[in-house]
């Protein structure tokens, strides 16, 4: 799907024109854009976070000249998918997930308090 795949569907789906879908589907990116630009994390609960990453400086190397180059450290976005868009996506997984997950015996309230000492 693309921007004017998505831009149809948003005017569709909402009964409005494709003008103000546009700009609808405009605003969002911007301002999701915007707030990784200041480095703050755009989270969408069931969907995922944007966020801004740093990478650090690496050594490279450039096949064409056999060499060996630097790479200068970057600030990246990154998007981490949501629990609901993984599931969506690959259902087995979410359901193998689920299943290992209720399989874990669950921490008894014994366990996690520590047993005093005895004096000699």
């Amino acid at each position: 799907m693309n921007r004017i795949e998505l831009v149809e569907k948003i005017a569709t789906t909402h009964n409005v024109s494709k003008a103000e879908a546009a700009r609808i589907l405009e605003t969002l990116t911007s301002s999701i854009v915007n707030a990784v630009k200041k480095g703050d994390a755009v989270q969408l609960i069931g969907f995922g976070t944007f966020k801004q990453v740093a990478r650090a400086a690496r050594s490279g190397f450039n096949p064409q000249a056999g060499t060996k180059i630097k790479i200068a450290a970057a600030k990246v976005p990154k998007f981490v998918p949501g629990a609901a868009f993984k599931a969506a996506v690959d259902p087995k997984a979410a359901k193998r997930k689920a299943e290992k997950a209720a399989a874990k015996p669950v921490a008894k309230k014994a366990a996690a308090k520590k047993a005093p000492a005895k004096k000699k």
